[in-house]
């Protein structure tokens, strides 16, 4: 899946400073209609809009937004739609955004739309539009009935399940490609065969699995928070399952290894020597470095004041950037640090607030690295033709 469109290649780009390669645009800022406990977005102290009760993106800053990215990004231009639920930005917000990208688009230029979704508003007409440009899908659910409705309910308290299901049924019988987002938690972490053979019986052959790491100001866990055990745990039984599938189903963390050592650049970030491949660009056009970091002490600029140039070669980008180059006498050590690049400045950060301790996972890491990396490292050559 991927380009919505692909128009003779001219040439071009801009750039002194690390290119950014795609966006994560959160048209309705931390707005949803689910009220999941787990969420990482509620009553979140530090988040800039917390006291807006209503945002949406204006149709005068999605232009403006898709203009110059487009022009800034150019020969390949990607981008994200996040929430809250980017959905609620309703239909036609997303039949304009494909509007001014044809509108706006250059000879050449390949334009990747994505959306992540709770799934509740998709019927047949939002996954005409899905369809007919290709936009790359993720649906979020967390497992079976009994684990998915623990934490992940509606704004009245009930679960959403059975919502989520239709809308997977409907994605179906519409012929619309999607991924699965799973949220791993206290509910589902310990059951590793019971999620891979659910997600392989809806016929899903592609899954994202995300840990919780939340605190509490003392750095406590919160209930539904995970040990770097149970997650270590978890990938290692999920890779057993998994490798004897590996050609019919895709686990996007062992996806983002075989890349690192096939010598490619990773798709998740985490992988990455420094976080600048991505902005996030909230419902007014804010632009911060990651999702994880929109805070004002973060802020980048303003797409409707500031070029994507401008924005790209600001100091608080570097200083951002850094935050995941600052190594643990632990990391300097680990034989697996050419691979983890030091795990994620969120879960370094999030317990204590401080970017030099360890990633929060660094333990569940060496587990699955042990297991794994022998594997991936001879498929990988195999496949590649390496000696």
């Amino acid at each position: 899946m991927g380009s919505g469109f692909a128009l003779p290649v001219l040439g071009g780009g801009d750039g002194v400073a690390p290119r950014i390669t795609s966006l994560l645009i959160k048209p309705v800022s931390a707005v949803c209609n689910l009220d999941c406990q787990y969420c990482f977005y509620l009553d979140r102290e530090a988040d800039p809009y917390k006291s807006l009760p209503a945002r949406k993106m204006s149709e005068e800053t999605l232009e403006r937004l898709v203009d110059t990215f487009l022009f800034y990004s150019y020969p390949n231009s990607m981008l994200a739609f996040q929430g809250g639920e980017p959905m609620l930005a309703g239909l036609p917000f997303f039949q304009k955004l494909v509007e001014f990208e044809k509108r706006y688009g250059r000879d050449g230029q390949n334009v990747s739309n994505a959306l992540q979704t709770n799934g509740i508003l998709i019927d047949d007409a939002w996954c005409e539009l899905f369809r007919e440009f290709h936009f790359l899908l993720g649906v979020s659910i967390d497992g079976p009935e009994e684990v998915h409705d623990v934490y992940r309910y509606n704004k009245a308290g009930h679960g959403t399940w059975r919502q989520v299901m239709r809308a997977i049924e409907t994605l179906q019988k519409n012929k619309v490609e999607f991924n699965v987002l799973c949220v791993l938690s206290r509910a589902n972490v310990e059951k590793p065969k019971e999620l891979y053979r659910f997600f392989r019986g809806l016929g899903i052959d592609y899954v994202q699995y995300i840990p919780l790491s939340e605190f509490d100001s003392e750095g406590n866990l919160l209930p539904f928070t995970i040990t770097p055990e149970q997650y270590g745990r978890f990938l290692v039984e999920t890779f057993d399952l998994w490798w004897p599938d590996r050609r019919k189903m895709r686990i996007r963390f062992f996806d983002n290894l075989a890349e690192a050592l096939a010598g490619q650049k990773p798709g998740s970030c985490t992988l990455h020597e420094t976080c600048d491949s991505y902005c996030v660009v909230e419902y007014n056009g804010d632009v911060y470095p990651c999702d994880f970091f929109v805070e004002r002490d973060w802020k980048l600029g303003n797409v409707i004041v500031d070029s994507w140039a401008e924005i790209a070669r600001r100091q608080r980008r570097y200083s951002f950037a850094a935050k995941k180059t600052v190594g643990h006498p632990e990391c300097q050590a680990c034989e697996y640090q050419s691979v983890c690049k030091r795990g994620c400045p969120k879960f370094r950060h999030g317990r204590y607030g401080r970017f030099e301790d360890l990633d929060y996972f660094c333990e569940a890491y060496k587990m699955i690295y042990a297991k794994a990396l022998g594997p991936l490292r001879k498929e990988v050559a195999r496949l590649t033709g390496a000696s």
